[in-house]
């Protein structure tokens, strides 16, 4: 895979994610906010109305996610997961540790999600795990110590 500095790495599921929201924002998002704003231009001077103000600071953030989605999608690179026997982009890494067993999923940094086991190829454990194989223990600077992960299996 060539990396470009423009390409965001998504998984198809992260894809289609990213579709599906861009597709609510500009049908569903758009028009409520018209809406609004068309109600509160209704009730007369603008110039101290919250609601035309909090519809416009909302206006304002969804077209620049719109924009920001429509980026990302125009440069996505999706990831394809073949078995490799290592770690790579798309990886499920089952690991070990002291505490017990964590599993995770290699993602781009658009798509990382530590909290559900996504972890973008950027972050430091990301960084360690790329390119090991089942039984490799890596050993990860944190801001608590060194974490030990011993792979166990990749898929």
């Amino acid at each position: 895979m060539n990396i470009t500095k423009n390409e965001f790495y998504l998984t198809a599921d992260g894809l289609q994610t990213l579709k599906d929201e861009l597709l609510e924002l500009t049908t569903e998002k758009r028009g409520d906010i018209a809406q609004r704003l068309k109600e509160a231009k209704a009730d007369g001077d603008l110039s101290e109305n919250a609601m035309y103000d909090a519809a416009r600071d909302e206006q304002s953030f969804v077209e620049g996610r719109i924009a920001e989605i429509e980026n990302i999608l125009k440069h996505a690179a999706v990831i394809s997961n073949k078995p490799t026997g290592a770690v790579s982009l798309g990886s499920r890494v089952h690991v070990e540790l002291e505490e017990g067993e964590q599993q995770y999923v290699i993602v781009g940094s658009t798509e990382a999600n530590p909290d559900k086991g996504f972890i973008s190829d950027q972050s430091p454990i990301g960084k360690a795990l790329l390119g090991k194989k089942p039984g490799d223990e890596v050993h990860v600077v944190v801001p608590s110590g060194t974490m030990v992960y011993r792979i166990k299996q990749i898929s």
